[in-house]
């Protein structure tokens, strides 16, 4: 059975504190994976919520990536995107709104989309925050409450490569 959360349950999951581990940096780093570099990160929040990090980038094309956020809930083997920073790899369309663009965007989990049956997440608003794969971890580190250890608080990517 699908995942369905309330809209105050996914504000609530996205604003729960989660400590990204010491060696955050090299567990990130994205590894080849059939034309594209990915890597998965599982988190626990303060309040003992489940999180996986996902980071993507196309190979031939630095545009094409995407950072997630989901939430992975203890009853079920499905993960629930509560936000996606992607790059530009595509037009999106807003089903509801009857909005297209073609830009960075963001896409946020809503209740409205889910109850369309369709993905969780589909919901996206263009943006200008960033432009390549560590922008888009620098904004979900923001909008996400993912806190960097202290010790390592700056330089955030300065083990991180293209």
């Amino acid at each position: 059975m699908p995942v369905r959360l309330t809209d105050q349950d996914i504000a609530r999951l996205i604003q729960e504190p989660k400590l990204l581990p010491a060696d955050f940096r090299a567990r990130i780093e994205t590894r080849p994976k059939r034309g594209h570099k990915e890597r998965e990160l599982d988190l626990r929040g303060a309040d003992g919520s489940e999180f996986r990090l996902i980071l993507r980038q196309n190979l031939y094309n630095a545009l094409d990536f995407s950072v997630i956020l989901a939430f992975c809930p203890a009853e079920s083997n499905q993960i629930f995107r509560l936000r996606r920073y992607n790059g530009k790899h595509g037009e999106h369309s807003n089903t509801i709104e009857g909005q297209t663009f073609y830009d960075f965007h963001i896409h946020e989990a809503t209740e409205r989309y889910q109850d369309l049956g369709g993905r969780e997440d589909a919901f996206a608003r263009p943006t200008d925050r960033f432009a390549d794969l560590q922008g888009a971890f620098r904004c979900l580190i923001e909008d996400g409450a993912l806190q960097v250890p202290p010790q390592q608080q700056i330089p955030l990517f300065e083990e991180m490569g293209p």
